[in-house]
């Protein structure tokens, strides 16, 4: 796989715009006015009262996609990582960044660039005059509500955290690659690491699924999808910045990954494979019904990757925030000793999970392009 200097040098850049961006909340939407404290003291009790704790918003904020890294609280104040947004608008392209959002009277994020009023709702940017006339259940669906929105190309904590897995996996495979340079013997270090994992992709999903006649074209893609993986299940993993985001438990993700093993088997397909869709080896009577069940059976292979990847990984970070969230909703550190141990085995059982789940996906991915490359014997 040739990897050429401009897209390494674009994710540097875009890595590098983000740095700028660490920092405390937005001052505006921190800042108290003079005249509060000469508010009566029962008003300023029933303002400070604690807060009711919610799991599920908990869940939510950290299984979705957001514009910023929460990284702790300081002092009643949030201290965030900020990612740089950038909209393509009726004024043209705008780059700035998220911490200019802040709460307006109607508790909506809101930002004014260059005379264009935005709203951030669920993560999801608006024009602000069509967003006003738009109903709740748009609001809601607002990631397909295309005429009320820029065109947002923005650096969210997901696609920092695939830029950051891509320069991973770059990194790893570019000293692996110079270690076999150096050394024409066994291989020590990193690359004593990788060799087995490579030799396993090769010899136990690759060859037995596709054949030993074709095996070796599809040996860079289904690589690259099983490391890519695998990294950003164990990314998600890890609770603290840089880390934390849940790209493969992001639906959109999955069903892009899955949308390119479908292009791949779909182009790979020879005429066995696309005359047993067409030409059901059934009687042509049949025709009407099997061929109809044939390309749904093409698109359920996708779809069945696409659902098995985002459920499996949305599922565990769910079990594994609700076991933490209980320390919270009873109130007690009794609980903590329980839950905590459950977390840990969780924690530990979600590590297997992410490596199984990269291997399911290969493995389906490689079966379905030996299924389109298989050559049938005719008689």
């Amino acid at each position: 796989m040739i990897i050429s200097n401009k897209p390494l040098q674009f994710l540097l850049v875009a890595f590098m715009a983000c740095v700028p961006y660490l920092g405390n909340a937005n001052p505006l939407k921190d800042s108290v006015s003079v005249a509060n404290t000469a508010e009566p003291a029962h008003h300023l009790e029933a303002t400070h009262q604690k807060k009711e704790f919610n799991a599920t918003d908990l869940i939510n904020s950290h299984i979705g996609d957001s514009h910023e890294f929460h990284i702790a609280d300081w002092d009643g104040h949030p201290i965030s990582f900020y990612l740089p947004v950038i909209l393509w608008t009726n004024n043209g392209l705008e780059v700035f960044s998220s911490e200019a959002f802040h709460h307006d009277n109607s508790g909506e994020h809101v930002v004014e660039v260059n005379g264009q009023k935005l709203v951030r709702f669920n993560e999801v940017i608006f024009y602000a005059d069509q967003y006003e006339a738009l109903s709740t259940e748009d609001r809601q669906n607002g990631a397909f509500a295309f005429d009320a929105r820029p065109l947002d190309f923005s650096i969210t904590k997901n696609v920092f955290s695939m830029f950051m897995s891509a320069i991973v996996l770059f990194l790893l495979f570019l000293a692996v690659a110079r270690s076999y340079k150096k050394n024409s013997l066994a291989p020590k270090g990193l690359a004593g690491f990788l060799e087995p994992l490579v030799t396993f992709v090769r010899d136990e999903i690759a060859i037995p699924n596709i054949g030993t006649k074709h095996y070796a074209k599809y040996m860079p893609y289904l690589l690259t999808i099983f490391f890519f993986i695998w990294i950003n299940n164990l990314i998600g993993l890890i609770p603290f910045f840089p880390f934390s985001s849940n790209l493969t438990g992001n639906i959109y993700f999955t069903f892009v990954l899955a949308f390119i093993t479908f292009i791949v088997t779909t182009l790979s397909g020879n005429k066995d494979y696309w005359s047993h869709i067409l030409t059901p080896p059934v009687p042509k009577a049949l025709y009407p019904i099997m061929i109809p069940v044939e390309i749904i059976g093409m698109l359920t292979k996708p779809f069945a990757l696409m659902i098995r990847l985002f459920a499996n990984i949305t599922a565990g970070h769910i079990i594994i925030l609700s076991l933490v969230s209980l320390i919270f909703i009873f109130e007690t550190a009794w609980v903590s000793p329980i839950s905590g141990a459950f977390v840990l085995f969780m924690s530990v059982l979600e590590m297997l999970v992410a490596a199984l789940q990269a291997y399911v996906f290969t493995l389906l991915s490689a079966l379905f392009i030996g299924q389109a490359v298989a050559e049938h014997d005719h008689h």
